[in-house]
């Protein structure tokens, strides 16, 4: 099988933990081939079918010089057997329109994943609310009076920008309100901008799990990113400490459920984000963590995820 990468400039990554790097030696030892290029490399001419200035590598094994280049080259999209959206956020007006990109590129031929449609129609903040029975209370709203109330029903808090990453932008407010009305000028700029506000979890000190989600089935350990000091955030970004621990029986059937619900859309790959039993989360971007729980926990992620890209690509799933 022939996998192109759709990716940030792959000099960048720290091999060490980069979950694209993961399944790019998982690819690579199951006989598969690789190629890589970066969202502003696509384009799309008037008759002709969406293609991209791409690189041909191979994997060394060597940890500094970790990749071969056997050619660069113009290549259209639709010639591989498969292309995995690996960009990572933010989901800018750029990535939007990389989506469309391989959406067309779709429509000529080619197997995309996850599916230019779903990363549209799953915003990773949103997409929770979905899924409110897992959920802590969530409010989504553009009113400050509106996240006022919320504060003044709910006391302990957590509000966050809709296109925050790594942690960007989360604030706790306590019973006391102190700094609320800093905050959601901070925030909400006056109207203009849409703010997510959750009840604060104290949970959250045993660890934010990330919980994996391949083909629909959860990976059977998750990585807790447990906050340090007086650190409200356990994103590994943040400063989070990763453990991996075996995925707890109801985090199981949270996963299940939404995986099954999920994966029928064109979502190979969910990460979900839980704290005590409550989804805060669900991220479908670029999802991360393989390295981490391979390392720790044995299990290899980047092989059952490339397992299920043969599945979906085969027609199984």
């Amino acid at each position: 099988m022939h996998i192109l990468f759709v990716a940030d400039p792959i000099e960048s990554f720290k091999i060490y933990k980069d979950s694209t790097f993961a399944m790019m030696r998982s690819a690579q030892a199951r006989g598969h081939r690789i190629t890589v290029c970066e969202p502003r490399h696509i384009r799309w001419i008037s008759g002709e079918k969406v293609s991209a200035q791409v690189r041909d590598i191979v994997l060394t094994g060597d940890e500094t010089r970790w990749f071969d280049e056997a050619s660069g080259r113009r290549a259209e999209l639709a010639e591989f057997d498969a292309i995995v959206m690996r960009k990572d956020p933010p989901f800018d007006s750029e990535y939007f329109y990389a989506t469309h990109l391989l959406g067309q590129a779709e429509r000529e031929g080619a197997k995309v994943f996850n599916k230019p449609a779903a990363l549209r129609d799953h915003p990773e903040k949103l997409a929770v609310m979905e899924f409110a029975e897992y959920a802590p209370v969530t409010l989504v709203t553009r009113s400050a009076q509106d996240i006022r109330d919320f504060h003044a029903e709910h006391k302990d808090i957590i509000l966050k920008p809709l296109d925050g990453m790594g942690g960007m932008g989360i604030f706790r407010v306590g019973a006391d309100g102190m700094n609320l009305g800093s905050i959601i000028e901070t925030l909400n700029l006056d109207g203009a901008q849409s703010v997510m506000v959750q009840k604060y979890l104290p949970e959250i000190t045993k660890g934010d799990k990330r919980v994996l989600i391949i083909g629909g089935q959860p990976v059977p350990f998750c990585l807790a990113r447990i906050p340090q000091g007086n650190e409200v955030r356990g994103n590994l970004a943040a400063g989070g400490k990763g453990v991996a621990q075996a995925l707890e029986p109801e985090d199981r059937a949270i996963a299940e459920h939404i995986g099954a619900r999920l994966a029928p859309r064109g979502l190979l790959l969910i990460g979900l984000d839980i704290i005590g039993h409550r989804i805060t989360e669900i991220n479908v971007t670029s999802p991360t963590c393989f390295q981490e729980i391979e390392q720790q926990a044995g299990f290899p992620v980047g092989d059952m995820f490339i397992e299920a890209l043969e599945k979906a690509v085969a027609g199984a799933v």
